[in-house]
């Protein structure tokens, strides 16, 4: 499956080739090559706010990981009900109904998913 490689940051250097060679390795190792992965390199700012926003911890860390598929499928579905984002207002309803949902799943599935469209009208 695909593997994205992005850098939006320009502390380190990043060499995409050898990169992508070992995280295909990596994915082979782990028996997940069926699964998309996308890999975004940012700054420790950007990577603070991204960790406040979805995990509510002011701090910058070295990853964080995102469950997809799920909160993909959720917002999919709420499009299929009617749900738009359009306007804030309509924004604002989608993603209550997203919350709804996916605190629905959490609880029973024991994880805690949140919409990615956290904080980003």
């Amino acid at each position: 499956m695909s593997l994205i490689i992005r850098n939006l940051q320009q502390t380190i250097s990043i060499r995409r080739v050898p990169l992508r060679k070992k995280t295909e390795q990596l994915r082979c190792i782990l028996g997940v090559q069926q699964f998309d992965l996308g890999l975004i390199c940012v700054s420790n700012r950007h990577i603070q706010w991204l960790n406040k926003t979805y995990k509510g911890k002011n701090i910058p860390t070295d990853v964080l990981a995102f469950p997809f598929h799920e909160v993909t499928v959720a917002h999919g579905m709420c499009h299929l009900l009617g749900y738009k984002h359009n306007t804030e207002a309509d924004w604002l309803q989608m993603y209550e109904k997203e919350i709804q949902v996916l605190q629905a799943l959490n609880k029973l599935s024991g994880t805690n998913l949140q919409p990615l469209t956290k904080n980003h009208f």
